[in-house]
């Protein structure tokens, strides 16, 4: 059940804390697993890994709680982002968000290259307060890169992941030839950033 009651009624609970949003393609899942070992469980960040699949159905919900402490969840329609949580997105879906809930929509470009990590980061410098964190990894082709100028503009930190850590650089590559790169990074190191962004390694 949402906790944002209907219409004209005021929001309960607090919506503006940090969204990592983790993009990635080929080769993702290795990077997916080295950069959870290294995040704690109470970051109090929401994780959403926004990952290519058009055809076959995404396993990383039942393969990801094997490499972390934070529930996993596959997202549905109108499912609440909460905090110190893994999201994925499901498969042929673009990914929203709005009043502090997740929105589904059918892929909007079914054929050539996926462009669903473009649309959700471009989802989030329109509706989400909180701070926000771009990570983009390995996998083929550039998607991505074209909000990244976006999540600066927003306050937001940009990260990619070093190619030579990657199966497939090309995403990384393709994030790092647009200029709105503030980090190239290892997954460890991508880890350490977040904590250090968020304020986690000054806890102790």
């Amino acid at each position: 059940m949402s906790k944002y009651p209907k219409k004209g009624q005021e929001k309960i609970g607090k919506v503006n804390f940090p969204i990592v949003c983790v993009g990635g393609s080929a080769g993702g899942l290795d990077t997916y697993i080295r950069l959870l070992r290294n995040l704690p469980a109470d970051l109090g960040v929401a994780i959403v890994v926004v990952n290519h699949l058009r055809k076959v159905a995404t396993m990383l919900h039942q393969i990801l709680p094997h490499y972390t402490k934070m529930p996993v969840e596959l997202i549905t329609e109108k499912l609440d982002v909460e905090p110190n949580h893994v999201f994925v997105i499901p498969e042929k879906r673009d990914l929203h968000v709005l009043e502090g809930e997740f929105r589904l929509k059918p892929i909007s470009k079914p054929r050539g290259w996926p462009d669903v990590i473009t649309v959700f980061m471009r989802s989030l410098t329109e509706n989400w307060d909180g701070q926000l964190i771009a990570v983009i990894v390995s996998g083929y082709d550039g998607d991505g890169a074209a909000a990244l100028s976006g999540i600066k503009e927003a306050g937001g930190i940009t990260i990619a992941q070093k190619p030579d850590t990657a199966t497939q650089p090309d995403m990384p590559e393709s994030a790092i030839a647009s200029g709105c790169i503030d980090f190239v990074l290892s997954p460890e190191d991508i880890a350490r950033k977040i904590k250090q962004v968020v304020g986690a390694d000054s806890k102790g």
